[in-house]
């Protein structure tokens, strides 16, 4: 990732199962930021809840210290998958490229790609994306995005010179 910019991200799991020491997205997720250059302020475990899956979004976009929300988990057809919904409620513009160029390339991969609902946006200054759960899943978006994150955090964050 770019040098200019410093992407300090956090990773919010939905699930109803998983805690921070058995979240195999989360930790994947982590381990691909941090290779990537960006620092990992946060990474939380949340019930795939709507309201608190909002309520986490909406605290962690209004940190200083996060530019980066990348959740994981909960963007399926399950009645417990909340993640998209939660998200389209703390949003103030979405970034529709960002989960079609993701389902595009992963659908090569696996045709339940184009099950995904994943959303992306902007709150305040901050990117929030939505991974599915598992950490293939995980890895293949992340091949998607990691080209583009450190443009895009520039962009969010106001530094919007060419």
């Amino acid at each position: 990732m770019d040098d200019a910019i410093s992407i300090k991200a956090a990773i919010l799991t939905a699930s109803d199962s998983r805690t921070i020491a058995d979240d195999a997205s989360g930790t994947r997720l982590r381990s691909l930021l941090e290779t990537h250059g960006a620092k990992v302020v946060e990474h939380r475990v949340v019930p795939d809840d709507l309201g608190t899956i909002a309520l986490e979004l909406q605290s962690l976009s209004d940190r200083t210290d996060v530019n980066l929300v990348i959740t994981t988990g909960g963007t399926g057809l399950g009645p417990r998958d909340n993640t998209p919904e939660a998200t389209l409620n703390v949003i103030e513009r979405e970034v529709p490229g960002i989960p079609e160029a993701i389902r595009r390339k992963t659908a090569v991969k696996t045709p339940m790609a184009i099950l995904s609902r994943s959303v992306a946006g902007t709150r305040n200054r901050t990117l929030i994306i939505n991974f599915p759960g598992s950490p293939k899943a995980v890895e293949e978006c992340f091949d998607v995005v990691a080209p583009v994150l450190a443009h895009a955090i520039r962009m969010v964050t106001g530094n919007t010179e060419h």
